[in-house]
């Protein structure tokens, strides 16, 4: 086993982060990690919030921070966990977002089809293993749910784990969204294991539902923001239509690290992506490329492609409004109407300026793997079971909300 001394990272939220092993630092100085520095954290939000800025790196920085505090937590009560099993997990949280594209979401709802971060980054996981010699095998068994100590998973991936611990307290801190903090060195101190799972000592309930209602809060307030959504969805658009241009023989420009996705004629599926090894390719593009090439797209031929991109480039949103569900399609006709005749483009263009957006936040699912506390008489019980000390109505645990979008000046 490898340590390392004194390798620190001086973090704003956690001060001092300390790097305990050497395969850790290896990998962050990979180029496959440190293009995390150039995929923002939240998107476009800071087009709301003008502070978030931060980056993936930050906050996988932030996550391995937290593993490693909660797996000597759990040591500290007896719990046997290994060093190599240590190591693994560490490594398994500090990738678990690398394979994220340019503006985080964008890239796999627009150009890639049907293909998760989440699978692009276990891609990257095998290619990382094969150049350090296997040292990945057993993070990759962990993240892929594979490995037998469950909570290993569990720590990585749930309805309570490090992941949102971090990003709820480092997009609060960005966005300057302080509905979003929470104490997560209390609910670390509260972690346990019970049967191979994952749980929080029952003294720790308060904190859970703090925590519950910050998530609830971070993503009404900044990740589900009218304005955050209109960016993101408008920026799939700008990518939809380029991709639509360049299949009717158009040439746009783009940056040589995007032209193998962009000009691509077949659909990018996950077996194509595979089949056609492209991990080398979607390793050199990232936030940079799609901004250059929207700097130019605002000057191109097609009118669709330029005002889109203008709307993003010069913060010239699209206007959202709420809408029933069973008004939209009525409303989507009419509002695209009025913007046929504004901006005179054709009917199947104008489906890029005025579409709909349907956005979901579950605040707490009570149906996948439920938070399990842990009462001193060793008995287990469910977040959904502890109505005396913790109430949550079923019914608004999850919201649904439909929107339109349309460039300003087309609802009359």
């Amino acid at each position: 086993m490898s340590y390392l001394k004194n390798k620190i990272i001086n973090d704003p939220i956690y001060g001092f982060v300390h790097i305990p092993f050497e395969s850790i630092w290896k990998i962050m100085e990979h180029p496959y990690f440190q293009r995390l520095r150039r995929i923002s954290q939240l998107g476009l939000s800071s087009l709301v919030y003008p502070g978030a800025n931060h980056n993936r790196f930050h906050h996988a920085i932030g996550s391995m921070h937290l593993m490693n505090k909660s797996i000597e937590i759990l040591k500290s009560k007896n719990h046997n966990i290994t060093e190599e099993e240590h190591e693994g997990s560490l490594i398994a949280i500090l990738l678990h977002d690398i394979g994220h594209g340019p503006f985080s979401h964008a890239l796999e709802n627009s150009i890639v089809k049907n293909l998760s971060h989440e699978k692009i980054s276990i891609m990257f996981m095998h290619k990382l293993n094969v150049e350090f010699n296997g040292k990945l095998s057993l993070a990759i068994d962990i993240f892929t749910r594979k490995y037998k100590k469950k909570f290993l998973h569990q720590l990585i991936s749930s309805q309570l784990d490090v992941d949102r611990l971090d990003y709820l307290n480092r997009d609060s801190f960005y966005s300057g969204v302080n509905e979003g903090i929470i104490n997560s060195n209390r609910i670390i101190e509260m972690l346990n294991i019970k049967e191979n799972e994952l749980v929080i000592d029952y003294k720790g309930i308060y904190s859970i539902e703090k925590f519950i209602i910050a998530r609830k809060l971070m993503y009404w307030q900044v990740y589900l923001h009218k304005t955050v959504l209109s960016a993101e969805h408008t920026l799939m658009h700008i990518l939809q239509r380029a991709k639509h241009l360049i299949g009717k023989n158009n040439t746009i420009y783009t940056t040589p690290s995007f032209k193998t996705f962009l000009y691509q004629k077949e659909e990018i599926t996950e077996s194509f992506f595979i089949a056609n090894d492209l991990l080398e390719e979607f390793a050199l593009i990232d936030d940079y490329d799609i901004l250059v090439c929207m700097k130019n797209w605002t000057k191109e031929n097609d009118k669709v492609l330029s005002i889109l991109s203008k709307t993003i480039i010069n913060r010239n949103l699209l206007k959202m409004i709420p809408i029933k569900e069973e008004e939209r399609e009525k409303e989507l006709k009419r509002i695209r109407k009025v913007a046929m005749h504004k901006f005179n483009v054709h009917e199947e263009d104008v489906k890029y300026l005025v579409f709909s957006i349907t956005t979901k936040n579950e605040t707490y699912n009570f149906n996948d793997e439920e938070i399990v506390f842990l009462k001193k008489n060793n008995n287990l019980v469910k977040l959904s079971d502890t109505k005396n000390e913790f109430s949550m109505n079923r019914k608004n645990a999850k919201i649904i909300k439909h929107y339109i979008c349309y460039p300003k000046g087309c609802v009359i």
